[in-house]
């Protein structure tokens, strides 16, 4: 028995060795690090950029082939088609990102529908005479909390390394 080596005993709090047992970081490090961020708010993280990226770029674009200075001026002149630039600018990269990912047709159709069903109601309330301008600022807000949802909805599937 010359050559076995024990572990050292764990001299941590039960509590604290509880808590670690059976995770990543408890198997490779004894510990949590610091700056770790969960599987599942990676990837909300990187699709939230998408579509940002997504919407200033088919923002930009809009503008630039209205021939308007900002948009302000955008919205308030093209209602109905700044919320469905908005809507497209977000979805299509999204969806391609989550394609190229790997997290498959379903899924990346899946959020799709989360990041265009929420338009409808900002539509009506344009096509109603309801708001002069496009709630833009509103849709966005509505997209990001609803694929929120969806991901914490299907939690295993956006948790797992893609």
């Amino acid at each position: 028995m010359a050559g076995a080596r024990v572990p050292p005993p764990d001299r941590r709090p039960a509590a604290e060795r509880d808590r670690f047992a059976g995770t990543r970081d408890a198997v490779q490090t004894g510990h949590q690090g610091e700056g770790h961020v969960s599987q599942f708010w990676r990837h909300f993280l990187q699709m939230l950029a998408v579509m940002i990226v997504g919407m200033i770029a088919a923002g930009a674009l809009f503008i630039a082939r209205v021939g308007l200075k900002t948009w302000d001026e955008v919205t308030t002149q093209y209602p109905t088609q700044s919320l469905v630039v908005m809507a497209a600018g977000m979805t299509i990269p999204m969806v391609a990102w989550m394609l190229y990912r790997g997290m498959g047709r379903k899924n990346a159709y899946e959020m799709a529908a989360v990041m265009i069903v929420p338009v409808i109601p900002f539509l009506c309330l344009v096509w109603f005479d309801v708001t002069k301008s496009a709630q833009c600022g509103a849709y966005c807000l509505s997209t990001v909390a609803a694929m929120l949802v969806l991901m914490r909805f299907r939690r295993k599937v956006y948790s797992k390394p893609m």
